[in-house]
């Protein structure tokens, strides 16, 4: 890694550490849907955490469903040796043809880092995964996690960096979520049959539970917000872009556009197109 990268990578953690606060209340915008008692809310509705033993996971909803908007929510990981879990984060419509849009935390042995899991199903195929490495230890302290969508496109930030950006590619045939309103969901799991090392090491159930914290829900939402105006354009400014290419570069370890072994006649439509 140069010297430029490394400026660029000090430059992401001091601005990681400098997040502004926001006011969403977990009482008022979401339900705890699943779990027993395991997930709860703190503090007068700013701290929500779920929890996995080795009887439940558990889970929770957003009450609003949102058609375009930004979605912003900080969180703290499981730590310590979280392999085995899967910490999913995403919005959803509903039915056999459904829109998504996945951030999923592949836990890990202690020491070893965590995958960032990102997906995006249109009209219900998925199977546009890309993964990431971290440039932080996501356990230790809230990190921001977003999403932007746009009919344009959609954009997946941590603290404010894009790692990702999937663009519309109606133009040559491949469907985009622009028409189903979608619901924010989270869920803390164990999926030790697929999460880490594709099965290979299971979840350690003596260092149950498993806990992980969100905080500072933030949503502008593009039917009822003045300010989702105030970042209507349409593409990553230079810096963005910068930063764009350097987490691709760095910290990105499986894209799918690139798997010619599950693409033998050729990567996807939107893989292959010139935007």
């Amino acid at each position: 890694m140069g010297l430029s990268s490394l400026v660029l990578l000090v430059g992401l953690v001091c601005s990681s550490l400098m997040i502004a606060t926001y006011a969403g209340n977990f009482y008022q915008d979401f339900d705890l849907t699943w779990g027993g008692n395991r997930p709860k809310i703190f503090k007068g509705g700013q701290l929500l955490s779920l929890s996995l033993d080795k009887v439940s996971g558990s889970g929770f909803q957003s009450k609003k469903e949102y058609l375009f908007g930004r979605i912003d929510m900080q969180l703290k990981l499981v730590p310590g040796n979280s392999a085995g879990t899967v910490t999913a984060y995403y919005l959803s419509s509903q039915g056999p043809t459904h829109d998504e849009i996945d951030f999923e935390f592949l836990g890990n042995v202690s020491g070893d880092p965590y995958i960032l899991h990102t997906n995006i199903f249109t009209q219900g195929k998925g199977n546009r995964e890309q993964q990431f490495y971290l440039w932080f230890d996501p356990s230790k302290n809230f990190h921001t996690y977003s999403v932007i969508w746009k009919p344009q496109h959609i954009i997946f930030l941590v603290d404010k960096t894009p790692i990702r950006v999937f663009k519309n590619a109606e133009a040559v045939g491949v469907p985009f979520p622009k028409s189903q309103p979608m619901r924010i969901y989270s869920s803390l799991w164990n999926a030790d049959d697929w999460a880490t090392r594709g099965g290979l090491v299971k979840t350690d159930w003596s260092k149950a539970p498993f806990t992980a914290y969100y905080r500072n829900f933030n949503v502008i939402d593009s039917r009822s917000s003045n300010s989702f105006s105030e970042w209507q354009t349409n593409e990553l400014d230079a810096p963005s872009r910068r930063r764009l290419r350097w987490v691709q570069k760095y910290f990105m370890i499986y894209n799918y556009c690139t798997d010619l072994k599950r693409f033998p006649q050729g990567a996807p439509p939107e893989c292959r197109r010139s935007f």
